[in-house]
């Protein structure tokens, strides 16, 4: 895989992986962790894809075998929801309910490569998710009345059916897991609903602040 493939995991290695090891870094380096913060957030910008690629060189040249959409998925669980990018700063009830429910859909997705070997505890998990994937496009609606003008409401709109969409792509994948035991795929699945959830959140920023 290589820069630009159409693959979730490398738009979430930023936010998932090197963010936060920036944020620990600022602890003791602020200098240091802002301008490598800059200066990889403005190569990915130009190159999408280039911090995937940075990393899987690295796991390369340590002759390291690892499953990147079951490490991203794992990552995830621990990602503070302080990340400006996906969280939304508007005090109103409907802004912070999204946020909430946005962290929750990603906590929870971020738990399947520990229970899916494990069916009945992960048939629990899957009906979480489709309550908190019902819960999120509730939230959405009630921040759409929030929108100013024809033109926003419809770009949010069209995120939402995207969301749908991998929704439903996700609860197919499901099924052929039961038939067939291949968890990756799942993995995969589980990344692009959480990759839609934050398309989300930046669309209701761009347009709301």
């Amino acid at each position: 895989m290589t820069m630009g493939d159409e693959s979730p995991v490398t738009s979430l290695v930023m936010p998932v992986l090197i963010r936060p090891i920036l944020s620990n870094l600022e602890r003791r380096d602020v200098v240091a962790s802002q301008t490598l913060r800059a200066a990889l957030s403005k190569v990915e910008a130009v190159h999408p894809g280039f911090t995937y690629d940075f990393v899987v060189g690295i796991l390369r040249q340590g002759d390291l075998n690892v499953n990147m959409n079951e490490s991203m998925l794992r990552l995830q669980g621990a990602v503070t929801e302080t990340d400006v990018e996906y969280r939304l700063t508007r005090s109103e009830d409907a802004f912070q309910e999204l946020n909430k429910k946005s962290a929750a859909l990603k906590k929870i997705l971020s738990r399947i490569p520990d229970e899916i070997t494990d069916r009945s505890t992960f048939l629990e998990t899957i009906k979480e998710i489709a309550s908190a994937i019902k819960k999120l496009l509730d939230a959405v609606n009630e921040v759409a009345g929030f929108i100013p003008g024809p033109t926003g409401k419809q770009a949010l709109e069209q995120r939402k059916r995207e969301f749908v969409k991998f929704s439903k792509r996700f609860s197919n994948t499901l099924k052929d897991y039961f038939k067939e035991g291949q968890g990756n795929a799942v993995f995969v699945s589980a990344l692009y609903l959480i990759h839609q959830t934050n398309m989300i959140m930046v669309t209701v920023k761009s347009k709301c602040e």
